[in-house]
């Protein structure tokens, strides 16, 4: 459990390290549920963090909770303490869904708490997992949807992965749960990527974060230390594929920012095999001139240069 203590000397080694800027410098409590905590610890913790809201060093405090532990009064109350972003852990906005995995709240719960941080001037993140015990990929869908409309400024999207011990476990091994392919996973996140950033609400993790604790309790579904990247491989990909489909191109040559090489191209060079798979020759061009988490491609066999944004291309 962390301190009042702990919680000085993260700060100040963030204040002492390199590259240090306060007016983008924030304390996170992540993990759990800050506000569902005890209310003497949780005010100590806050407390903490005081003394460099007043003097600038940190620009803010970030927190997560749970839908159902967000009301007025705790929010007049983080509010004062210099809170400035909130996540909630919405992870499903099916009713079914949340009540099969004891979730403790409906989609309802999500909507209010999701509205009343807005109206407080909080900056709104929401986070949903893919994936879940009795849920589907038009499920997920529908929940990124409904997310959406609650405009949130930031987004998380977690596959489902199957800890040892674990009441989802459980389920798991007497074969009542199947968990997506990991297949299935990339390519439903890649589409829910696509369609969140394509709507401007940015997409600030995709995938669990690698660890070594998760690989160890780790028993099924879907894990990957590069998920984001495999998700924006495939965007890269289906940006290509449609690009031949519609010129008939046998022969291109695709300009792409330097950064955005690796998801280019693919994990093992995936995509360049697919593409060769098709009967395409690519020729890729490394240009910082281009946007990233977009390619310019042109048919080397005639035609102009054309630029393509990998994002928003799908509606859900």
């Amino acid at each position: 459990m962390i301190t009042a203590k702990d919680v000085v000397k993260a700060v100040e080694i963030a204040v002492k390290s390199q590259g240090y800027s306060a007016d983008k410098c924030e304390l996170a409590f992540f993990g759990g549920s800050f506000t569902a905590i005890d209310r003497d610890y949780m005010l100590s913790l806050l407390n903490a963090a005081q003394p460099y809201i007043n003097d600038k060093k940190i620009s803010g405090i970030r927190i997560s909770t749970r839908p159902d532990a967000i009301d007025g009064e705790i929010l007049c109350l983080l509010k004062e303490k210099g809170v400035t972003s909130i996540e909630l852990g919405a992870q499903s906005a099916d009713d079914e869904v949340l009540k099969a995995n004891m979730r403790g709240h409906t989609a309802k719960d999500i909507a209010n708490a999701s509205k009343m941080i807005s109206d407080f001037g909080f900056s709104l993140g929401l986070q949903m997992m893919t994936g879940l015990y009795k849920s589907s990929p038009e499920k997920d869908k529908n929940t990124a949807v409904f997310l959406r409309n609650l405009n949130p400024d930031t987004m998380r999207i977690y596959p489902t992965a199957v800890l040892k011990g674990t009441c989802l476990e459980k389920l798991y091994l007497r074969g009542e749960y199947t968990p997506y392919t990991f297949e299935q996973s990339v390519e439903l996140c890649a589409e829910l990527l696509s369609y969140f950033e394509g709507e401007g609400v940015k997409v600030i993790r995709l995938g669990l974060h690698d660890s070594e604790s998760l690989k160890e309790s780790f028993a099924a579904g879907v894990y990957h230390p590069s998920f984001r990247e495999l998700c924006l491989s495939r965007l890269f990909y289906k940006t290509v594929e449609k690009y031949i489909k519609n010129t008939d191109a046998k022969s291109v040559t695709a300009r792409v920012n330097p950064k955005d090489i690796s998801a280019f191209v693919g994990n093992k060079r995936e995509n360049i095999e697919k593409l060769n798979a098709l009967g395409v020759k690519t020729d890729i061009i490394q240009d910082s001139g281009v946007t990233r988490n977009s390619v310019t491609l042109k048919n080397n066999e005639g035609g102009q240069a054309d630029d393509f944004k990998i994002f928003g291309n799908t509606g859900l």
